[in-house]
């Protein structure tokens, strides 16, 4: 990639870094407007616990940490981590499946 799209992409990472750990420990608990509905309406009641909700990332915090606000913020770069890894590996692999695709008239 060139030069200037490097930059572009460094600067977005810093952005969603500094979001991630610095402003979302401080998102409203409440439940968002989709949840909130479905519990007035009463369309959760069968809900059920996932396979995830004991894993390491579980409620917005990482396992071992303490200090909730911390562990938001790391969730969160771990998370703006992984988002970007797995997004920068599907588009290797779309360039990579394009250069073997012969060249259409």
């Amino acid at each position: 990639m060139k030069r200037r799209t490097w930059t572009f992409v460094g600067v977005g990472l810093v952005v969603a870094f500094a979001l991630a750990f610095f402003v979302s420990p401080y998102a409203s608990s409440q439940p968002d407007g989709l949840e909130k509905v479905a519990a007035e309406e009463g369309v959760d009641a069968g809900a059920r616990a996932h396979a995830l909700e004991g894993g390491p990332l579980a409620d917005y915090g990482v396992e071992g940490v303490d200090d909730a606000k911390l562990g938001t913020g790391v969730a969160g770069i771990i998370g703006v981590t992984t988002t970007f890894a797995l997004g920068y590996g599907v588009l290797l692999l779309v360039r990579a499946v394009r250069k073997r695709e012969p060249a259409t008239p």
